[in-house]
């Protein structure tokens, strides 16, 4: 077989044997990397559904008091399966693990969540998934990974897109606030992404920094769930159900996932990779919230999507080598 594939190799012209070459590499790539590929597949499902469930959550619950809740409860079931596992559960690297918490779950959740409270989850969740702009745009400094031409184009969509969907010459205060606060979620999430990849974790490493860093992010929740005024929480069936969703698939097996992930993929197409999740939540809060877009929202959210796909293009071009 080795024979004749060698000689029908030789006889084909030097166009072809390029393109072969080519998609022998892909074919490689693939084939190193089908786990992480697909995990972001599964991600992309859980993550983009997880918006009009935490939308549903803050009908019943202020937003701080269901971010606790969240945060903290899965942080207990993660600790439960490390003891179970028989995982150290002390913490380690704990200077990064913190920067991690504090970026990861109360930036990037936080911020998330205050911005569903003001604004809706299908455009919220577009504008938090600007993230691998942002880590595009990052990774040139802090990762020594310049952007290719592609990328730059793309993020032109991008920003066409933000200033569509923010519409700052009409756009009410309300909006324009979840706006931004879905925006900043989106970058604290990309210098989580960063940091991550420069902690370069797997195994033990990778189940003992999640969770603590979960505990860490928590700790400011709790504190302004304690202390500050919010509204009851109404314990309905579907709020109960959303946090179900929030602490299993949600939180616990997504992070657990995404980290897994970033360890083994380039930051910027780990990030590009997501491209689904937020087609999801929009398409999940149309579907299920009634959320129809406003036309010029629609348009910004399609620059967006198109900025997305062309970086996703570069990124698996340039990941290829082809």
């Amino acid at each position: 077989m080795n024979s004749e594939k060698t000689a029908a190799t030789v006889e084909l012209p030097p166009a072809k044997l390029t393109m072969d070459s080519g998609s022998g590499r892909s074919n490689d790539w693939l084939a190193r990397n089908w786990q992480a590929a697909a995990g972001l597949a599964l991600l992309s499902l859980l993550w983009g559904y997880n918006w009009v469930q935490m939308k549903i959550a803050v009908f019943y619950a202020a937003p701080i008091d269901f971010a606790a809740l969240r945060t903290v409860l899965g942080a207990v079931v993660l600790f439960a399966y490390m003891a179970w596992r028989r995982v150290p559960l002390q913490p380690i690297r704990l200077r990064a693990t913190v920067l991690l918490g504090l970026l990861q779950t109360t930036g990037f959740f936080g911020l998330s969540m205050w911005a569903l409270e003001a604004g809706a989850a299908g455009r919220t969740a577009i504008l938090v998934y600007t993230m691998p702009f942002w880590v595009l745009l990052m990774s040139w400094p802090l990762l020594r990974d310049r952007p290719t031409a592609w990328q730059w184009i793309a993020s032109g969509f991008a920003l066409a897109g933000l200033i569509m969907i923010l519409q700052p010459w009409t756009a009410e205060l309300g909006t324009r606030l979840s706006v931004i606060l879905a925006t900043l979620a989106g970058l604290s999430w990309g210098l989580s992404v960063i940091v991550a990849k420069k902690m370069k974790m797997k195994g033990q490493e990778l189940l003992r920094v999640t969770a603590w860093q979960m505990v860490i992010g928590a700790l400011p929740f709790v504190l302004l769930a304690l202390f500050a005024p919010t509204k009851p929480i109404h314990w309905t069936s579907d709020f109960v159900f959303a946090l179900f969703y929030n602490i299993l698939p949600g939180n616990v097996i997504a992070w657990l996932l995404w980290m897994f992930v970033v360890g083994r993929l380039p930051a910027a197409v780990a990030g590009m990779g997501l491209l689904g999740a937020p087609l999801i939540g929009l398409a999940g809060a149309w579907v299920q919230l009634g959320e129809t877009p406003l036309p010029e929202e629609g348009f910004g959210v399609a620059l967006v999507a198109c900025g997305l796909g062309l970086l996703t293009l570069a990124g698996l071009r340039r990941s290829n080598n082809l």
